[in-house]
C-alpha cells in the first residue's frame, strides 16, 4: 500500500474503504537473527535500518504494549541539532539530515515541520554561552542566527520582555529545527520495517534474557521463549530493569518528565520557543492548535508515567512569566514520560560484555529528536559489530574509565541535574 495524492483523493471519494493495515500482526517465530526489545521509536528505527541498509530481515521487534503507547507517544515532539559537545554535535547533525528525508524514505507523512527553534537568554554570560554553542553548531555544518531584542519582538510579540527577574536579552534561531508528529513517526517506521519483512510483535513482554557461557541465546517472553543470535535492548526508561535480566547494572536513573497541552487555539506560535532561565521551559503549537509545553524533570527517580503537582505548578508559572497570554487558555491534558538519564547527560549505543547482546539508552531529553540516527547507528553496530562514525563516542565503558565523557549540560555527573 503506497501513499500518493491520487490515492488519498480516490479513497476520500470512496469512503476510505480501500486502505489496508499498515503492518501485520504475526505470531512470534521460534528463532530470529535479531530480537529487538522495545517497540518505541528507536527500536522501530533500528529494525527499519537493519532491513533497509543491511538486508537483515529475520528480525522481531518485541513490544510489551502497543506501538505508539510508550515514550514515543509521550513527548513534546521537538526536532533539533543544536548540541555542542564533540560526539553529540555530529550525531544530532546526522539525525537532522535523516529527519529531512524521512517522509520520502518511508512514503509516510510524519508531519515533520521545520518551523525553527528560538532559544532565549537573559544575561551577558548567557549570550556568550549561546554564541559559543551556535559557533559549534555552525562549525558542524548546521545553522544558527543571533537575534536582537528588536528582532525578537517582531517575531515573538507575545513574550513579556521586561519581566523584572529574567528580562530577555536576545535569542538564537535554529531555522532547521522544528517538530514532528510523535505517533506518526512510530507508525511510519513500523510500516516501513514491516514492508521489508520485520515481525512487529505487540503485547509481548520480555521477562528474561537467556545467556550461556557469556553468549546470548535468546529471550523469555509472555508469549513463550524466542531464540536469537543477537539481542538488542532499547527500552528507554525501562533500561535498568531490562538490563538487570542479563545481570547488568547501568549508569542510568529513570525520572519522570511531564508535558502539557492546552485546548486547540488559532495559530499564534510559529516556532519552538525555549528559555532555560525558567526551568528548561519550552513551548510550541501543534497542528491541531494545542500549545504543547514542558519544563524540568520531576526531581525524583520513578517508573511511573505520571508526574506530580508541584512540577506542574512550576511549569505553568514559567509559562505565565514568559507569555502571560497563556493564562487565558484551558489546560486540556498532561502526561509523563520516563526518561532514562545517564550520568553525563549523553546516550549509550554499544555492545555489552555479553557476546551478542547490545544496548541503546540513556537518551535523557534527546530521545525523540535522535530517533532516525539512533536507529541508523544501532543497526550499523548490530549488523557489523563496529560503531557507526556518527555514534562512535557513545561507548558504555566511558563511565568506568572516565575517558570520553560528554557532559553536554555542564552540570556534572548527577543524573537528575541533566
Amino acid at each position: 500500500m503506497a501513499f500518493s495524492a491520487l490515492r488519498v483523493l480516490k479513497e476520500g471519494l470512496t469512503g476510505n474503504s480501500g486502505w489496508t493495515p499498515h503492518w501485520r500482526d504475526p505470531a512470534p517465530k521460534d528463532e530470529y537473527d535479531v530480537v529487538i526489545i522495545g517497540g518505541g521509536g528507536h527500536g522501530l528505527a533500528t529494525a527499519y535500518y537493519l532491513a533497509k541498509d543491511h538486508g537483515i530481515t529475520n528480525v522481531a521487534v518485541l513490544e510489551k504494549g502497543w506501538i505508539g503507547g510508550g515514550n514515543v507517544g509521550r513527548n513534546t515532539t521537538i526536532v533539533r541539532a543544536n548540541y555542542m559537545m564533540p560526539g553529540n554535535s555530529e550525531f544530532y547533525s546526522h539525525s537532522l539530515k535523516l529527519w529531512e528525508g524521512l517522509e520520502q524514505d518511508l512514503n509516510y507523512n510524519v508531519m515533520h515541520s521545520q518551523r525553527g527553534q528560538i532559544t532565549l537568554f537573559n544575561s551577558d554570560g548567557a549570550r556568550d554561552a549561546a554564541m559559543r554553542r551556535a559557533n559549534a553548531v555552525i562549525n558542524q555544518g548546521d545553522d544558527a542566527e543571533l537575534l536582537s531584542v528588536g528582532q525578537l519582538k517582531k517575531t515573538l510579540p507575545y513574550l513579556d520582555y521586561d519581566q523584572t527577574r529574567f528580562p530577555i536579552y536576545g535569542g538564537m534561531l535554529y531555522r532547521r529545527a522544528g517538530t514532528a508528529r510523535h505517533d506518526a513517526v512510530a507508525w511510519g517506521l513500523a510500516r516501513g520495517a514491516d514492508r521489508r519483512g520485520v515481525d512487529i510483535i505487540q503485547n509481548c513482554e520480555v521477562t528474561g534474557i537467556d545467556t550461556q557461557g557469556g553468549v546470548v541465546q535468546g529471550v523469555q517472553t509472555s508469549r513463550g521463549p524466542i531464540r536469537a543470535k543477537k539481542v538488542a535492548i532499547v527500552v528507554a526508561g525501562r533500561s535498568a530493569q531490562v538490563a538487570a535480566m542479563a545481570g547488568m547494572r547501568l549508569p542510568i536513573e529513570s525520572h519522570v518528565l511531564q508535558a502539557f497541552v492546552t485546548e486547540g487555539l488559532k495559530p499564534c506560535i510559529d516556532h519552538v520557543v525555549s528559555y532555560g532561565m525558567l526551568g528548561h521551559f519550552y513551548i510550541s503549537q501543534s497542528d491541531k492548535g494545542g500549545l504543547v509545553f514542558g519544563g524540568n524533570l520531576d526531581g525524583y527517580a520513578s517508573y511511573a508515567a505520571r508526574g506530580n503537582l508541584p512540577m506542574a505548578e512550576h511549569v505553568c508559572e514559567a509559562a505565565m512569566t514568559l507569555m502571560p497570554m497563556i493564562g487565558r487558555a484551558k489546560m486540556l491534558r498532561s502526561w509523563g514520560g520516563i526518561m532514562d538519564m545517564s550520568s553525563d547527560g549523553s546516550p549509550i549505543i554499544d555492545k555489552t560484555h555479553i557476546d551478542g547482546l547490545y544496548f541503546n539508552g540513556g537518551w535523557c531529553y534527546g530521545g525523540f529528536k535522535a530517533i532516525p540516527a539512533s536507529g541508523n547507528c544501532y543497526a550499523h553496530l548490530i549488523a557489523q559489530d563496529r560503531p557507526h562514525p556518527a555514534g562512535a563516542g557513545f561507548r558504555l565503558d566511558r563511565f568506568a574509565t572516565g575517558r570520553g565523557l560528554m557532559d553536554e549540560e555542564g552540570t556534572g555527573s548527577q543524573h537528575n541535574l541533566h
